[in-house]
């Protein structure tokens, strides 16, 4: 049980904020293998996506009111939009606008990235570069924000955002990392961007872990599922906890500070499990 609060812990903390949860997961490899020793590869690997779904409900739960609008069941408007006299809402064409890229080029290179990218070395190549994309957004931002909040983004910045993401297919990118910086280059606040990006994740994180777990259903047996109920709480806890922290830093500390953390993982991974 321990094992499973531990890697639950690590996806809740890691999965949205812009620091890699997949980096994250290297450094507790030994927790990771051990679950593997406790069960059988496959059922190992469900768990996987098991603790990736309590990181989106957490998402759900802090969004409720903003899914329950996007789906049409609850009318809401941004007060801070009315306050600034920009009357924009978001909808979910432009969610929709966002999510195409990255979905076309996952279905057309999944196979590639999963066979070919999924390593230690390119993790670090990922931390590295996406560390100097968000040095780069906080330094080359827009003097003034022309979207303060999410419901003020335009389609184009909804597109270019989905265009962005697509870096997060490299593994050790980030995807929460690479649409942050990109939406604060397109003029977005770095809150924002925060916002579309969770919201964007929620479909794209679900349908995947959705048509995973029905593959797999098999491997929930009795003796895993204390197993897989520990690490899916541990994970929603942690995930809830750390969105809603990073939504009330991330306009004040800005991007530099995970930066300047994800260049000292990929070192420690680095020196640790590469040389």
């Amino acid at each position: 049980m321990f094992v499973a609060f531990i890697l639950g812990v690590v996806e809740g903390l890691t999965e949205f904020a812009p620091v890699s949860s997949t980096g994250h997961m290297i450094i507790v490899d030994d927790f990771w293998f051990q679950s593997k020793d406790l069960f059988s590869p496959e059922v190992a690997n469900t768990f996987k996506v098991v603790i990736q779904l309590g990181s989106i409900l957490a998402v759900v739960v802090v969004f409720k009111d903003r899914f329950l609008d996007l789906l049409g069941l609850k009318r809401r408007r941004s007060q801070d939009a009315v306050q600034l006299g920009r009357g924009g809402h978001l909808n979910l064409l432009q969610v929709l606008v966002g999510l195409i890229p990255a979905g076309v080029l996952g279905v057309l290179f999944n196979d590639y990235i999963d066979e070919y990218l999924f390593s230690t070395k390119t993790v670090v190549v990922g931390l590295v570069i996406g560390a100097i994309l968000m040095i780069a957004a906080d330094w080359f931002r827009p003097r003034r924000p022309k979207a303060e909040t999410v419901d003020q983004i335009t389609y184009g910045q909804a597109l270019g955002i989905g265009l962005f993401q697509c870096l997060g297919l490299w593994p050790g990118f980030s995807r929460s990392g690479s649409t942050i910086s990109g939406g604060v280059l397109l003029g977005m606040s770095h809150r924002a961007a925060s916002d579309f990006t969770f919201i964007m994740a929620v479909p794209v994180m679900a349908g995947a872990s959705g048509l995973s777990l029905l593959k797999h259903w098999e491997n929930f047996t009795l003796d895993a599922l204390p197993f897989f109920v520990v690490g899916f709480i541990s994970a929603f806890i942690f995930a809830l906890i750390s969105i809603r922290f990073f939504l009330k830093l991330i306009n004040r500390i800005k991007l530099v500070p995970f930066a300047i953390y994800r260049l000292v993982l990929a070192a420690i991974i680095y020196f640790v499990f590469i040389m």
